[in-house]
């Protein structure tokens, strides 16, 4: 076979070119450090190289995870052990207070004085705030505050029941927060007792507030639990026609217990075994009227020959007139509506007529619906589809709600307002002692409450420092499987350079001899 010229340049310069190749390339790892330049170099390798990044990345924001929670948790935990404190000092207060044969009103003055302040500080325990602002007991609400006063010592949670979670490994993640409605609120009662609060629509401006009451009687409680009462202030009437009044129901059956009793601010209200007070000028209700102007045009009307009805809606509640006489004006339709057995449901409903129109006294809106055609062109009112009033507003109105939960917050209220109100007779005494009784069960329920979600935080603290160890383990064990995979081998690779060094020198030589191998050297 003839062998060219062109064919040694050619195939010189082509195993030069490799040998320069894999000279650089080694010079480029030593340089680097790495074993891989790209891909291309071992493709199953770096796939696994990619593998283990991500979860070094993934193991970073799990020890950030970490970081935060733990610095919730330990936040948590100071709280919980300083609300712990202040029951232990409640509870050393309760049982010096039942000495009632030796303590003096000024005394328990002192006392209530000092939980007052307490009141205070747990209040701000609740409403506790991590580093970044966010309170720590509001649930998912973390930039609201959760617990606020009302008045009067009553207290509300604006948080909810959520649970924030942190992802500390790959199966693990961790509760960082508690919700304020389940340590400070959910608290078992040691009986049945009450939650007083204002209606949220009420309009009086300042608005008037009720106080956090308490259980008087607990056997004649006991027989209305598990029923709430609602305090609903009404229009004047004739039983206090120049003074407010209110009038007290079941919230459930609308049964009446206190009936148009005059309002004074301040004053002690009692009811089913249950005392408190309202304070403040609640609003009475605004009437709400549903006039009709009556169509002389379409008299007369003989219902009697015709009978009708109309169906009569009042908060809810519902009656059926009954149309049956002739109506030639608008006194006669308006003696047609309380003819018989109309005028007792019109007044269960709390309604009165006139021939201008039908009104509810105490601000409830009024619907009609049904009749017939005569009664709408009679009326002007298109009674078949409904008409209701628009410009009634109830009066203020509070609940009394039964419930065997009773808030940290609302025993030392109500532990503070019988201390400052107590009667120094051997009655008042012994229903002090009650009451001294009562607060030591409920602070204990408290504690145990408390107690046991200090054991949750600790818990949780456990397993951040299990996962943090446990990320530990990981990363070391990927750092080391990333280096066997993508680290280079100094040695060998500076062994290899010398080699590939060589070859290339070599090549070079060669080339440089076989390029002078011509006939032309012969001649």
């Amino acid at each position: 076979m003839r062998v060219s010229t062109s064919q040694i340049y050619n195939i010189a310069n082509i195993g030069m070119a490799k040998a320069q190749a894999a000279v650089t390339r080694t010079d480029e790892q030593i340089a680097s450090g790495k074993r891989l330049l790209s891909p291309a170099d071992d493709p199953v390798a770096a796939t696994t190289i990619l593998q283990i990044t991500q979860e070094l990345s993934r193991i970073e924001q799990y020890n950030k995870n970490i970081t935060i929670a733990e610095n919730n948790l330990n936040l948590e935990e100071v709280a919980l052990e300083s609300v712990t404190n202040l029951i232990h000092r409640m509870k050393e207060i309760a049982v010096a207070a039942g000495n009632t044969a030796v303590l003096t009103p000024d005394d328990y003055k002192a006392y209530a004085a000092e939980i007052d302040s307490r009141i205070e500080e747990l209040l701000n325990l609740q409403n506790t705030r991590s580093s970044s602002g966010q309170y720590i007991f509001a649930g998912y609400q973390g930039s609201t505050q959760p617990f606020s006063s009302d008045g009067g010592g009553n207290y509300s949670y604006h948080g909810d029941e959520g649970q924030l979670r942190l992802q500390a490994s790959n199966t693990v993640n961790v509760a960082v927060s508690d919700s304020g409605k389940r340590i400070f609120m959910d608290i078992p009662s040691g009986h049945n007792t009450i939650a007083t609060s204002a209606n949220p629509v009420n309009r009086a401006v300042p608005a008037a507030t009720i106080s956090v009451g308490q259980v008087v009687d607990q056997e004649v409680f006991d027989a209305l639990f598990p029923e709430d009462m609602v305090v609903t202030f009404n229009a004047t009437s004739a039983v206090a026609p120049a003074a407010a009044n209110y009038t007290i129901t079941e919230r459930n059956s609308g049964r009446v217990l206190v009936a148009n009793a005059v309002y004074t601010p301040g004053q002690e209200i009692e009811v089913q075994g249950v005392s408190l007070q309202i304070s403040g000028a609640p609003m009475p209700p605004t009437a709400a009227s549903l006039p009709f102007a009556f169509n002389t045009a379409a008299a007369p009307i003989d219902f009697a020959a015709s009978p009708t009805t109309l169906t009569v809606s009042v908060g809810g509640r519902t009656e059926t007139l009954d149309l049956n006489i002739a109506v030639n004006n608008a006194t006669d339709f308006a003696n047609a509506l309380t003819a018989g057995p109309n005028a007792a449901k019109l007044a269960n409903l709390g309604l009165t007529v006139t021939p201008a129109g039908i009104t509810s006294a105490n601000g409830m809106n009024v619907t009609l619906r049904g009749g017939n055609a005569d009664v709408n062109n009679a009326t002007g009112l298109t009674t078949s589809t409904g008409v209701t009033s628009t410009n009634g507003r109830p009066g203020d109105s509070f609940f009394i709600e039964s419930t065997n939960k009773q808030p940290l917050i609302t025993t030392l209220s109500r532990f503070s307002q019988a201390m400052k109100n107590i009667d120094n007779t051997p009655e008042g005494k012994a229903q002090f002692k009650e009451m001294v009784d009562k607060t030591l069960v409920n602070l204990n329920f408290a504690l145990t409450n408390i107690t046991s979600v200090h054991g949750e935080v600790g818990a949780r603290l456990n397993t951040l420092e299990s996962s943090k160890d446990l990320n530990l383990d990981s990363k070391v064990h990927s750092n080391k499987v990333l280096g066997d995979l993508r680290d280079l081998d100094y040695a060998e690779a500076s062994t290899r350079l010398q080699m590939e060094t060589f070859v290339l020198s070599a090549a070079q030589q060669s080339f440089v001899k076989v390029s002078q191998l011509t006939l032309f050297s012969y001649l």
